[in-house]
């Protein structure tokens, strides 16, 4: 058996010395012989088909500690058959990541070509973990002259919970139903983060709020006037100039509000549960 040096082989195989020496030292690929005078390695053109299926599994994306089961033979046909199955579902959710990522930077983009400026609202999308909540419903004519009836439903709430003993309840919220009539107004339901769940009572129902995987979230600073109308149209923009659609219901959380408190201390995040078009 003729044999060539180590640095000649990597030349041919296309690979580095300081891989051959790793898959030695892994077991993978050993030299066919080592001068046991200067330690120098060297292969064999007979092990080129080993080190192509090395590097042929490498690049499906197993990893060397994988590459060693299947070189031993310890993996039958269908053991591989579904590792090759789990690492194409893999690369699909990370090909679908970086397709969302790109979808997030177009409407970024977007918007800053449309507003020729960065603007005030960071739209973040993020994954919404479910929360219980003790809700109560309620019908608003629009959303600028809500805060009056959010107030009377909040006082409602604050009652039960004081009657129940609950302390550490979470931030308020509120919920807005999506009807295209609107011949009604528009249903919402008020609503108390909750840290555990207690019981219902008469028409203040106690519920766990459904986790929601992508919300789109943006962070309004100061009160509930024009300006929150325009951390509104800025996640609306970027929602359309995206691959998502909304569904309902929409959340806003009150991060920090008191009554009578001063507006521009206010802090409300607005979530906007979305989901790519063409989606279920």
């Amino acid at each position: 058996m003729s044999t060539i040096r180590i640095g000649n082989f990597a030349r041919i195989a296309q690979v580095s010395t300081r891989a051959l020496r790793l898959y030695d030292k892994l077991g993978l690929l050993k030299p066919a012989l080592v001068d046991p005078a200067t330690d120098y390695r060297y292969y064999s053109i007979e092990q080129l088909p080993r080190l192509n299926r090395i590097l042929a599994l490498k690049d499906l994306g197993f990893s060397l500690e994988q590459i060693a089961e299947v070189l031993r033979g310890d993996l039958s046909a269908e053991q591989l058959r579904g590792m090759l199955v789990m690492k194409r579902a893999e690369v699909e959710r990370r090909v679908a990541a970086e397709r969302a990522q790109l979808t997030r930077i177009a409407a970024r983009l977007h918007q800053i070509e449309q507003e020729n400026t960065l603007g005030n609202y960071e739209v973040v999308l993020k994954r919404i973990e479910p929360q219980w909540a003790a809700l109560i419903p309620g019908n608003i004519p629009d959303y600028i002259t809500s805060e009056p009836i959010f107030i009377a439903l909040y006082a409602e709430l604050d009652a039960y919970l004081a009657q129940q003993g609950i302390r550490g309840a979470g931030p308020r919220l509120a919920l807005f139903y999506d009807n295209e009539a609107r011949v009604q107004g528009i249903q919402v339901q008020a609503g108390i983060c909750l840290p555990t769940r207690i019981a219902s009572a008469g028409h203040i129902t106690v519920s766990e709020l459904p986790g929601v995987a992508h919300m789109a979230c943006v962070v309004h600073h100061g009160p509930y006037d024009e300006t929150l109308i325009q951390a509104n149209t800025a996640i609306l923009r970027w929602i359309s100039a995206s691959d998502y659609r909304i569904t309902t219901p929409t959340r806003e959380i009150y991060l920090h509000y008191q009554v009578g408190g001063d507006p521009a201390q206010f802090v409300t995040e607005i979530q906007i549960p979305v989901e790519m078009k063409g989606g279920p």
